[in-house]
């Protein structure tokens, strides 16, 4: 669509120039980072060819008016649903209720995965997270800082063990006695365990566990970070539970 001569781009009407430089914006801003350098050069280069300004800087809104500016000089008129997807930015004043979804912390390292966490399971507005005796907590500067702040709104309970967080326990842990992320379902209460970086669940979590749960994994890596494996354990539930939310409410 875009592979074009210097020679057949200029021999283009002004009005299609725009048009296409457009088209290619548009494709380059809705696949964000997910664009590569090769796609930004195309459009470099259509800018060079016609003599048209670069771009002041690649941020959403310089990149939406460079669109719009496209638009206006191919003469064309978007209508409110064709215009780019607007970009939500700052966090909201407020959140509903946390779900009655606990996490335990089982002996992580990590202060860094710590805080990913802790930003994940307030962004998901799941409940309290238990922290094991040997887990970095929130006054650790690297928690708070990799939290972005999430730390102050999410409840969290130090040296706990796993009689206080409710049952039942499911520990997210790649074994062959596991079951697949994707083909479990999660009850409306739970408390998830996430364990240690390299050496997973400890023994008691796994014999405490009423459920095995894991991330189905098709390359030769056996885990995921913890942090990550936590946010897809922690989009599933979520999801499961919005879809459960909107049953009840029908």
């Amino acid at each position: 669509m875009y592979d074009f001569t210097k020679r057949k781009f200029l021999a283009l009407s002004s009005e299609s120039q725009h048009k296409k430089c457009a088209e290619l914006l548009r494709r380059l801003y809705e696949k964000g980072c997910g664009a590569d350098l090769e796609e930004w050069a195309v459009y470099k280069e259509l800018l060079h060819w016609t003599g048209q300004p670069a771009l002041p800087s690649f941020s959403p809104q310089a990149i939406a008016d460079r669109y719009h500016w496209h638009n206006k000089c191919a003469g064309i008129s978007k209508k409110e649903h064709h215009l780019l997807p607007s970009i939500r930015t700052g966090d909201r004043s407020h959140s509903p209720e946390p779900w009655p979804i606990a996490v335990y912390l089982d002996r992580l390292r990590s202060a860094h995965n710590v805080g990913s966490i802790l930003r994940t399971v307030e962004a998901l507005g799941l409940g309290t997270v238990y922290f094991s005796p040997d887990t970095p907590f929130v006054d650790h500067k690297q928690v708070q800082d990799a939290s972005m702040g999430a730390y102050q709104w999410v409840s969290c309970q130090r040296d706990a063990d796993l009689s206080m967080p409710q049952r039942p326990l499911i520990a997210l842990e790649t074994s062959e006695e596991a079951i697949a992320l994707y083909d479990f379902i999660f009850p409306s209460s739970f408390t998830l365990i996430v364990g240690n970086e390299e050496y997973g669940c400890s023994e008691e979590s796994l014999r405490q566990a009423d459920y095995l749960v894991e991330i189905p994994l098709r390359g030769r890596k056996n885990s995921l970070n913890v942090a990550n494996a936590f946010a897809m354990a922690g989009g599933e539930i979520q999801r499961q539970r919005r879809l459960t939310v909107a049953e009840e409410n029908k």
